[in-house]
């Protein structure tokens, strides 16, 4: 069945499709044909098939699977047509899942700084953020054994899914995901290694402490982070010059054979209450108002687990066993990923955005409104175009069409004028604020003991 006509210049909707996601996925690695001509789930046509169920909008995992098949019979007319069954295709996704994830990532990690183009990095370093979220599972004895319920009443089974991404790009970068009870923080120390080179991070209050902060400078990062009254600072330690106001030290009593960290103390005043931010940077490298713009679009990354769990409809995942809702939680951020990159490149290259005061983040968008930063891409938006393509898979249309619609995915640019904040939302979690750090003046005992540990040659 051929889906293309090259006198008419148009082809059939799963062609577009098929090349907008292929133009991001590996050429090698990802093989559509195997030596085994029994395997009817080939790498390709697996991995297509997992990220065409995670778009699909039904609430059944096996509605969405037959559809998202016959999307990728259409996409190859010619290859041999992969199993009818739910049972068969979750079983070779589960085998598979790690390798295909392991040979995808590379690629839309090298996709996404060069669509990033010049707003990869913000002065020398790439600006990620980092935050936690709990996604829901099917509360089933299966996944209750397997996830937990965090030890709370009327909660279900979920996982505990950390994501490093991109700001300017508002894409994912990194993730991990583990049960309930999983810290944020060990996640994030497992992500380390994938940070790519002078990054600097910003994460809010539940990601303190000497030993991540460490190895964060150990690596050549920077970070601003920001502390609340569980944390404790001695200022006036005498352990190296201190050569700009608010230099301040953490050295918990449980790492006092460790030497103390230097640290600059950064506290604004945003919306009537006081915010203390930590960093490793100095006045020269980022000012206090940059770190406050720098910060507020932190909040970026709310809006990502916003697009996840309601755009892209994984509030609650559809695999009723453990392995089925492992697989699907990754698959769902590779979709969103791939989402975005198939958005960003039909929009055209990106401009740096601003980091100071008055950048200002939409809360509909997917990457800041700044001045000279193109309109956001659009999730909702983008996913609607996909699903349309899907939908009328066997429907002709003009050459590159999918593109041209993605094109149009962008964020309206009004501005809003009234609260958008619901009037009364029984659910609405209304936590108090983290609050700021303790700091007090370091005692004769602790200045002496400072003095056994070299100071460090590079200031805070």
């Amino acid at each position: 069945m051929k889906r293309s006509n090259q006198k008419t210049g148009r082809e059939a909707y799963s062609t577009s499709l098929r090349e907008a996601m292929h133009a991001h996925l590996p050429r090698r690695g990802l093989e559509l044909i195997v030596e085994d001509q029994r395997v009817r789930w080939t790498p390709r046509i697996l991995a297509t098939a997992a990220i065409l169920t995670t778009w699909h909008s039904a609430n059944e995992l096996r509605e969405a699977f037959a559809a998202a098949r016959d999307v990728v019979v259409d996409m190859y007319p010619t290859r041999k047509r992969p199993g009818k069954h739910l049972e068969g295709f979750l079983k070779a996704l589960q085998n598979q899942s790690d390798d295909l994830l392991a040979t995808i990532r590379p690629s839309l990690r090298a996709d996404t700084q060069r669509l990033a183009g010049a707003a990869w990095r913000w002065k020398q370093w790439v600006l990620l953020g980092v935050d936690g979220s709990r996604i829901n599972c099917p509360r089933t004895a299966a996944n209750e054994a397997a996830f937990d319920c965090a030890g709370k009443e009327k909660i279900g089974p979920q996982q505990q899914l950390t994501t490093l991404f991109h700001l300017d790009t508002g894409l994912p970068w990194a993730w991990r995901r583990g049960d309930s009870r999983d810290s944020e923080r060990r996640q994030l120390r497992d992500m380390l290694p994938e940070m790519p080179e002078k990054t600097l991070l910003l994460a809010d209050a539940g990601f303190t402490g000497h030993e991540l902060f460490g190895e964060l400078r150990q690596r050549g990062h920077a970070f601003l982070i920001r502390a609340g009254r569980n944390v404790h600072l001695l200022e006036k330690l005498g352990w190296k010059v201190e050569k700009h106001q608010r230099l301040v030290y953490l050295w918990p009593k449980n790492r006092r054979d460790q030497p103390p960290l230097a640290l600059r103390l950064i506290t604004r005043v945003c919306k009537g209450k006081r915010m203390a931010l930590l960093t490793n940077l100095t006045p020269e490298q980022l000012s206090d108002e940059e770190a406050e713009g720098l910060y507020r679009r932190r909040w970026e990354l709310e809006l990502l687990y916003r697009s996840l769990k309601q755009t892209l409809g994984k509030r609650t995942l559809r695999g009723a066993a453990p392995a089925a809702a492992k697989v699907e939680l990754d698959w769902a951020l590779t979709g969103l990923w791939l989402l975005g990159l198939m958005t960003i490149a039909a929009a055209g290259p990106m401009k740096v955005a601003a980091a100071g005061p008055k950048t200002v983040a939409s809360a509909g968008s997917m990457t800041i409104a700044a001045a000279g930063l193109r309109q956001p891409w659009s999730t909702a938006g983008a996913l609607k175009t996909v699903r349309v393509a899907m939908r009328r898979s066997r429907r002709r249309v003009g050459r590159r069409a999918l593109p041209r619609l993605l094109r149009a995915a962008v964020r309206d640019s009004y501005v809003r004028t009234g609260v958008k904040t619901a009037r009364d939302w029984p659910h609405k979690k209304r936590e108090s604020p983290p609050g700021t750090p303790n700091v007090r003046t370091a005692t004769p005992r602790e200045i002496t003991a400072a003095q056994a540990f070299e100071p460090p040659g590079q200031a805070a």
